[in-house]
């Protein structure tokens, strides 16, 4: 039998300017009456596997407390974010080194991406859990896809070999911890899990994920997030 364990994090220190919100923008409410971030926690937590999960927050968060998951009994810390993504990940794999066995799993997953299915994420861990590194959601790229250069000119992209990467990311915890101290080490400024863990000279699954797991960057992405939402 698997005795591997599963932890999530979910990086939550944004503070969403573009949003023009004095809200960070997890922490908007959807029309079901969930904030961006409790709706995707809400989510993630259905999966029985997860044993405990850490949000990483800014140091001067004061939203967080009053989620209905503060209290959440598989809440292991919150913990400070850092200055980018990463040191906010990395942070909370710090803390987790209490809790986890290098070869136990790490799911991260974007405090505003509250259209993840459920169905998504136990495919995941399905196809990756015999995995000796680790994998991802991510949905083929769809448009037609230009590269400009700095003289001007363009040339198009071959989308059948592009995929647009989603959370969660689920990886080793001793390989991701490693491949994100490395990225620090060499000042390499990643943008996601997946990339640390490319650089680092690994190979990563891709699982046909969902177009509805849209990450939330601008006023019109809640719109289209209550519509999915009604939908899953």
């Amino acid at each position: 039998m698997n005795k591997d364990k599963y932890f999530l994090i979910v990086p939550a220190s944004g503070v969403g300017t573009r949003m023009g919100s004095s809200v960070p923008k997890q922490y908007l409410k959807l029309e079901n009456g969930l904030t961006i971030i409790d709706q995707s926690l809400k989510t993630l937590l259905e999966i029985n596997l997860i044993s405990g999960f850490i949000v990483s927050l800014s140091r001067t968060d004061s939203f967080f407390k009053s989620s209905s998951f503060f209290n959440h009994s598989k809440l292991l810390e919150t913990v400070e974010g850092g200055k980018e993504r990463f040191n906010s990940v990395l942070n909370a794999l710090n803390s987790l080194n209490e809790y986890a066995q290098p070869n136990d799993w790490v799911l991260v997953h974007d405090s505003v991406r509250p259209c993840t299915k459920k169905s998504d994420i136990e495919k995941l861990i399905r196809e990756v859990s015999n995995d000796s590194v680790g994998g991802i959601l991510a949905t083929r790229a769809i448009d037609t896809v230009k590269e400009k250069n700095a003289t001007g000119p363009i040339s198009t992209i071959d989308r059948k070999k592009l995929y647009m990467a989603q959370t969660p990311q689920m990886f080793r915890f001793g390989i991701l911890k490693e491949a994100i101290e490395s990225a620090i080490k060499l000042d390499n400024k990643i943008t996601d899990e997946s990339e640390a863990i490319e650089k680092l000279g690994h190979s990563v699954k891709i699982i046909d994920g969902s177009s509805s797991n849209i990450k939330i960057t601008s006023k019109d992405d809640i719109d289209l997030a209550n519509y999915f939402l009604k939908k899953l």
